[in-house]
């Protein structure tokens, strides 16, 4: 739901929480100083020898700063900040010296003060400025001297008091819609000292990719043995049993024909059931409709499909890597059974978009502190990619690691750098959104 359509109240509420938490910013970024301070004082102690105590705790203080100063800015405005390695528990002033997070976090530390605090401080100041001049003001002008001035505007008639009480709506008004992207423009300053060095993001992303790799490897092993046992115990079955009935008719066509017509009628049953399981184990692989009419039209079939009221929105200019459709086609089929099967819906929604064909209505279903699915500071967040988002209406609580499916569903995206972000609070509704790194690459050929 956009902002435009919010009723006032609901807009209001939540640009006063936003002007509150630019003040509770400000107040944390003098607690933030002193720890700063303390761990300089460590630093100065070095050298006599104090100091070699006195800055593994405090470095560690400072990292929980920090931990949290990242936690709300990813809660705040949806802003993401990588967070650098845990010091180690048992760390001497040695570890923590040559530790690159460290000193991010100290700067940040003192720097943040004096430009994030200053920054956050706008919205209140404003906002309890204008309360002032249209509340306090209109009561109190009389009782002041005649040298009684509100921002430029000097108050000492009742014509003046009025236009003071309208600028004072003016900065109330100012400091309210300043507050959500200050908070976005304080989360964004925050994330240029808090987050992970360079080097440790490279770290991390080559064993992510070493990890996927070895997940996609044990899948595909693990579907090659799938395989070959259904061609084993299933068609390869039907298809011995056809050649031995085949056989037998054969031996019959000239001592007993009806015996003969009979059998080569259980050949045509067994040969159309042999079918059926090929056809099954075709689709297992690659289902003919992604193949041929691309992932819009697939998942169309899977809504008609299942036995719930599915709505399907696509939002696609073409055709896809055939890679990324089969995965998000079984990832849409894998939230579709857990839909049916486990929280008990009744209607899904499902949309896709690619690259800039979505709204900013994925935006507005994060302002009650759920995470955003991508982030500038992501990895693929800053090319094109695939997005899917599937709600259903049942009743909530999903938790991955009760086994529903969806941490089969993560660790295929992963295989392409792709994320899944689940909000399912107690009472519904659940939303998942996947989030896939891909480029358009093939002409349209779906009817989305």
């Amino acid at each position: 739901m956009s902002s435009t359509s919010r009723p006032l109240r609901t807009e209001l509420t939540l640009l006063a929480a936003a002007v509150g938490r630019c003040q509770l910013a400000g107040l944390l970024g003098l607690r933030v100083a002193a720890v700063g301070a303390g761990v300089v004082g460590a630093l100065l102690l070095l050298p006599v020898g104090l100091g070699l105590r006195l800055l593994p705790p405090a470095a560690a203080a400072l990292r929980r700063c920090g931990d949290r100063a990242r936690e709300r800015a990813e809660r705040w405005s949806g802003v993401r900040i990588t967070a650098p390695d845990p010091l180690p528990r048992t760390a001497g002033a040695r570890e923590v010296l040559a530790d690159a997070g460290f000193w991010r976090d100290l700067s940040w530390a003192w720097l943040e003060p004096l430009v994030g605090g200053l920054l956050v401080a706008v919205p209140p100041s404003l906002a309890v400025y204008g309360l002032f001049g249209a509340l306090v003001q209109p009561f109190v002008w009389r009782l002041l001297d005649d040298g009684n001035w509100y921002a430029f505007v000097p108050v000492h008639s009742t014509a003046l008091m009025l236009a003071a009480a309208v600028l004072g709506v003016g900065f109330t008004a100012a400091g309210l819609l300043l507050a959500p992207p200050v908070l976005r423009l304080h989360a964004r300053w925050g994330r240029r000292l808090l987050a992970a060095p360079r080097v440790t993001e490279l770290r991390r992303r080559v064993g992510q990719l070493t990890d996927s790799r070895a997940e996609v490897l044990d899948g595909q092993a693990a579907e090659l043995r799938r395989i070959e046992r259904d061609l084993h115990d299933g068609a390869q079955a039907r298809l011995v049993a056809l050649g031995m009935r085949l056989d037998g008719a054969t031996r019959l066509l000239d001592t007993d024909p009806p015996a003969a017509r009979a059998a080569l009628l259980e050949v045509r049953e067994l040969s159309g059931r042999a079918l059926e399981d090929l056809r099954g184990l075709v689709r297992g692989i690659q289902p003919p409709v992604l193949v041929d009419r691309g992932l819009g039209d697939a998942v169309r079939s899977l809504a008609l499909d299942s036995f719930l009221d599915v709505d399907v929105e696509v939002r696609m200019a073409g055709r896809l890597p055939a890679a990324v459709e089969s995965a998000a086609y079984f990832a849409v089929n894998e939230l579709l059974a857990n839909a049916a099967k486990h929280s008990g819906a009744g209607r899904v929604d499902i949309r896709l978009a690619h690259d800039d064909a979505h709204d900013d209505t994925e935006d507005d279903a994060h302002d009650d502190g759920g995470r955003r699915p991508a982030d500038p500071g992501s990895p693929g967040a800053d090319g094109p990619r695939l997005r899917v988002t599937v709600t259903d209406d049942g009743r909530g609580g999903a938790d991955p690691s009760r086994g529903t499916g969806l941490l089969g569903v993560r660790g295929r995206l992963a295989t392409f750098d792709g994320s899944l972000v689940l909000h399912s609070p107690q009472g519904g509704p659940t939303t998942v959104t996947l989030e896939i790194p891909c480029a358009s690459s093939l002409p349209k050929t779906s009817s989305c």
